[in-house]
C-alpha cells in the first residue's frame, strides 16, 4: 500500500481559505495509472467518501475500485478522512496537502478541481459554497467586504508520504 498526498497551491485574492466541501459526497476527480502495466486512464474518475466498497481482505473500506482495461488487474484506493484539509492565504504559494489516498495497485496521475469547493473571503467576509473550479480559476465579489475575491492559477502535485 502506497500513501499519496494530493497537494494544491493557488493564487488567492482576498481569500482566507479554500477547502473541499465537508460533505462526504465531495468528489476528487483524477486520472489513474496502473502500477502493474503502466496504463493511464483516459477518462476522469472520481473518488468520494460516500462511495464505499468493502475490501476483499480485512475490514477496510475502498472509496474507489477500478479494473485496468489493459491487464485486467483490480486496483483500489481509500481516502484517509482525517487528512482532508484546505489551503490558507498565508501559505497558498507553497504546495499544501489537501488529502491523502491509500493506493493499492494504482497511482493518481492528474487532478481536476471541479465543483463543491468552499471559499472563505478575507477580513471576515462571506463564505462561498459549492464553488466550481473547473475553469482553473474563479472570481466573484464579496458584498460584506466590498472587495473582489478570486482563486487563480491552481496547481497540483502528488507526493508519496509515510
Amino acid at each position: 500500500m502506497v500513501k499519496i498526498a494530493l497537494q494544491l497551491k493557488a493564487n488567492l485574492e482576498n481569500v482566507e481559505s479554500l477547502t473541499s466541501s465537508a460533505s462526504p459526497d465531495f468528489r476528487w476527480y483524477m486520472k489513474f495509472g496502473c502500477n502493474n502495466c503502466g496504463e493511464v486512464s483516459s477518462k476522469w474518475n472520481y473518488v468520494s467518501l460516500s462511495e464505499e466498497t468493502p475490501a476483499v481482505r480485512g475490514s477496510a473500506v475502498n472509496h474507489f475500485v477500478n479494473k485496468c482495461k489493459l491487464c485486467a488487474r483490480e486496483n483500489s484506493l481509500s481516502i484517509i478522512p482525517e487528512t482532508i484539509a484546505g489551503i490558507n492565504a498565508d501559505s497558498c504559494t507553497e504546495f499544501k496537502t489537501v488529502v491523502v489516498l491509500d493506493c493499492r495497485g494504482l497511482e493518481p496521475k492528474e487532478f481536476s478541481a471541479r465543483e463543491g469547493w468552499v471559499i472563505k473571503a478575507a477580513d471576515n467576509g462571506q463564505t462561498f459554497n459549492d464553488v466550481d473550479l473547473s475553469e482553473g480559476e474563479w472570481a466573484d465579489y464579496c458584498d460584506k467586504t466590498n472587495q473582489p475575491v478570486g482563486v487563480y492559477e491552481i496547481q497540483h502535485n502528488f507526493l508519496r508520504v509515510k
